[in-house]
């Protein structure tokens, strides 16, 4: 499974017509650089022949000084993608044997971005395959897929595509494209992508000038906090702090030394959390839209949704999920032997490996629901700040005031409680996780009324254990509800109530307080499939919005939306619905949604190698590939929901919006677009 994420995270695809031909070896001169200022290898493919009538095919890497390809093997789903270099399944070659991996700059041992033992190469490899043609006459083809790290990064894994040409039975070499009907290529100046009438800069009538809300990010830090809350009511973790407290103030020398050790213990606490960010953050800094293509990505979501009913299953307390026993020995040998700062970071390691079990599907949700194209890494780095700050203050405020130690209540069968009802949390969010796969590919599998009808059967069963009709494992028999239980259980009870009618197709099924995680309105089984909201005649393409604006008169509203966007949802279910604001996207204007998450994928004739204004090569073979990259190269952001007023011609009436929650602000901006027709009308008749 993680392959295939990885596969999903392959943002750099490129197509090269790399040459063979009867040379001994490649030689350097023949070596294509794809992108003098992002790649990091050159490739060059040769083929000669042998005595017996087989060929060996040779593939040639020169590769930038600091940087490293890896061999073949494979590393596992923690360690870097190996090279391949599968051929296409034509019947006329038959591969001979394995790789032959040749090169005079081989290393095999510690890599420190991965941190553990490979096989890579520096400055050039060869990488050899023995074939035998059963057809000289008809040329064959494959691809060469390969990830370029230095000691501090890598680069998503490229896959390059290569193709070489009989001639009269003899290889030669070629520049001749391969297959050229396959992957057309299409350029920034064709104006498929970036439209020639859009110019931010120049809107018809500009938009307020407003500052970019940080709201977004302050409510995933206290999500973030919450969910570092609970983590600490939970069995892992909750017996430990008078324990680590405890050891620091009375283990140490004087007060003060004590008071500072608890206060580090807890800093380290929040780095160790911080530093689980990183990795996303240089993700993040070589494609614009990859936290897209990972939060919609259709098989990562069914992973999500598979791990999170083991974590339900292992919270009810069926099994327990814990880390390798041996992590945990050699963190705590280690705080052990180093002592000091030292000593102490690894026990703050220490306790982030101990408690996985009940901290593991709380960062889990904190993983998935922060990887979005509003924020990227930023939001998962305040998250995972929020949640490291809540299990780290109470180290160092009950060791400000150690008396307070004696006001934290027993652990007893309490904690487990807390357990149970993360545990049918989990299943709410598993139940959205295969939600968001199904929408995205449009299976049709889990419509609105199955996803609600779902969580009310959750809910229900939450109500039934809060109030203690029904038990598991590791619960002790309920003899009196304490007032908590009793608090909870009403308001889980009310809103399941709540859930109800959604289930029908009544008046009252817009849940606006569940607006984004239910799937849309139109999704339903009440009504036949649409795809656009409220009744509204929406269209799916750019150009068949255009020819329709132009037929009416006018002007466009371009929805840059997503299957999986909560806030989409949000602006449809709670914004959209207002009399004045559905009034006018119903009478005044055409509206476009394009969907940059839909994972359909086109006809194989109208699939196609993009090559984007910045020159980063791209492979449009989805819908949403399509949309995603009008949206980043004519409107100047991947974020959704993305909001843009075009006039029939194609002209920018105001300056787009994203996410608008106040009505008037949004119905302001319709208003913008209208008075932009009149501006552009006005104009044109001088």
């Amino acid at each position: 499974m993680m392959k295939n994420v990885l596969r999903a995270l392959s943002v750099i695809l490129v197509l090269v017509f790399a040459s063979c031909g009867k040379e001994q070896a490649p030689r350097n001169d023949m070596a294509i650089k794809l992108d003098p200022e992002m790649d990091k290898a050159a490739w060059a493919v040769t083929a000669t022949p042998q005595d017996d009538g087989a060929w060996m095919v040779s593939f040639h890497a020169e590769i930038d000084e600091g940087w490293s390809v890896y061999s073949t093997q494979s590393y596992g789903d923690m360690g870097p993608w190996p090279s391949s270099f599968p051929f296409d399944s034509l019947g006329h070659v038959q591969l001979q044997g394995g790789i032959e991996e040749v090169s005079e700059h081989t290393i095999d041992g510690h890599d420190p971005v991965f941190d553990m033992k490979v096989k890579k190469f520096k400055h050039s490899v060869d990488f050899k395959q023995r074939v035998r043609l059963a057809a000289t006459e008809i040329p064959f083809s494959g691809t060469i897929e390969y990830m370029t790290c230095n000691d501090e990064m890598c680069l998503p894994p490229a896959t390059l595509f290569w193709q070489c040409n009989a001639d009269s039975g003899t290889f030669h070499l070629s520049t001749t494209p391969f297959d050229p009907s396959a992957y057309r290529v299409v350029g920034c100046d064709d104006g498929v992508y970036k439209l020639a009438g859009v110019d931010l800069e120049k809107p018809a009538v500009p938009g307020p000038k407003v500052r970019e809300k940080d709201s977004t990010l302050f409510t995933i830090f206290f999500l973030g906090f919450i969910g570092g809350l609970l983590a600490l009511l939970t069995p892992c973790v909750f017996p430990m702090i008078p324990l680590t407290v405890s050891f620091f103030t009375k283990g140490s020398e004087d007060r003060a030394k004590g008071l500072r050790n608890a206060i580090t213990y807890g800093g380290f606490i929040l780095i160790i959390y911080l530093i689980f960010s990183i990795p996303f953050h240089v993700l993040g800094s070589v494609n614009e839209e990859i936290f897209n293509e990972i939060s919609t990505n259709p098989w990562l979501n069914l992973f999500f949704f598979v791990i999170f009913i083991v974590f339900a299953i292992s919270f009810f307390g069926y099994f327990e999920i814990t880390l390798p026993s041996s992590w945990v020995n050699r963190m705590d040998q280690n705080a052990s032997r180093f002592g000091g700062m030292i000593g102490i970071f690894f026990m703050a390691l220490t306790l982030a490996l101990v408690s996985f079990s009940c901290t593991g599907p709380i960062l889990g949700s904190l993983l998935a629901g922060a990887l979005t194209a509003d924020g990227g890494a930023w939001q998962l780095t305040v998250g995972m700040g929020g949640f490291g700050l809540a299990l780290a203050l109470p180290f160092a405020l009950f060791a400000l005031f150690p008396q307070w130690l004696n006001s934290l209540p027993r652990s007893g069968s309490w904690l487990n409680s807390v357990k149970v009802v993360l545990g049918f949390i989990e299943v709410a969010l598993a139940i959205k996780f295969f939600s968001n796969a199904d929408l995205v590919m449009n299976w049709g599998l889990m419509k609105r009324e199955l996803f609600i009808g779902l969580w009310v059967l959750v809910g229900i069963g939450l109500t039934l254990y809060l109030f203690g009709f029904i038990r598991f494992p590791h619960d002790s028999p309920v003899k009196k509800l304490p007032p908590m239980r009793w608090g909870l259980g009403i308001v889980t009870l009310l809103f399941t109530a709540y859930l109800v009618p959604g289930l029908t197709n009544g008046p009252w099924r817009n849940l606006k307080l569940l607006s984004g995680f239910p799937p849309p309105l139109f999704y339903s089984y009440y009504q036949q499939k649409s795809e656009c909201p409220h009744g509204i005649v929406c269209h799916h393409s750019i150009d068949e919005g255009m020819e329709a604006a132009q037929r009416s008169g006018k002007p466009i509203t371009v929805d840059n939306t997503g299957w999986a966007c909560v806030n989409c949802r949000k602006m449809e279910e709670t914004v959209w619905t207002e009399p004045e604001i559905l009034k006018t996207l119903q009478d005044n204007y055409v509206l476009v949604s394009l969907y940059v998450d839909d994972k359909r994928e086109l006809p194989k004739e109208e699939q196609h190698i993009y090559i984007s204004c910045r020159g980063q090569k791209k492979l449009i073979r989805t819908e949403g590939n399509r949309w995603a990259t009008l949206q980043a190269e004519s409107f100047g952001s991947v974020s959704q929901p993305w909001y843009v007023l075009l006039s029939p011609d194609g002209k920018l009436l105001t300056d787009p919006v994203g996410y608008t929650p106040d009505k008037d602000e949004y119905g302001a901006f319709l208003a913008r677009g209208m008075h932009g027709m009149q501006v552009l009308g006005a104009s044109a008749s001088r």
